[in-house]
């Protein structure tokens, strides 16, 4: 008869880091798909569907980190690195965003105080 101990999470730890990179690539994937079908259920209320819900069937009260991480350990969330294009066409749509707002960012005005003086505890 064979026991399978039962962690903290589950799927395991284990399991999960066999399907990522590594911890951390693990955790960030999870964040951020957690705060994702938050998001859905915050929608869901408001009549907008503007984020993907569970992929996969949640179980009665579970947290959305746990519903992330068992999306992961079952391959429907797949994290990816961008590429240059996304990191080009991210760069182009923030500058045009910047634009909409009065141009290209203005250069930091001088300090109207003068320059920063420190106290070194002397006396002058």
């Amino acid at each position: 008869m064979s026991v399978t101990p039962e962690g903290i999470t589950n799927p395991p730890i284990d399991d999960l880091l066999a399907v990522t990179d590594s911890k951390y690539e693990l955790v960030i994937q999870a964040a951020k798909r957690a705060r994702q079908i938050n998001a859905y259920y915050s929608q869901l209320q408001e009549g907008l569907l503007e984020n993907v819900g569970p992929l996969v069937t949640p179980k009665p009260n579970e947290k959305s980190l746990s519903t992330a991480l068992r999306e992961i350990n079952e391959g429907k969330v797949v994290g990816r690195q961008p590429t240059e294009e996304d990191l080009a066409a991210a760069l182009a749509a923030r500058e045009a965003e910047a634009e909409g707002f009065g141009g290209p960012a203005a250069p930091a005005e001088p300090n109207p105080f003068g320059e920063p003086t420190f106290d070194t505890g002397e006396q002058a």
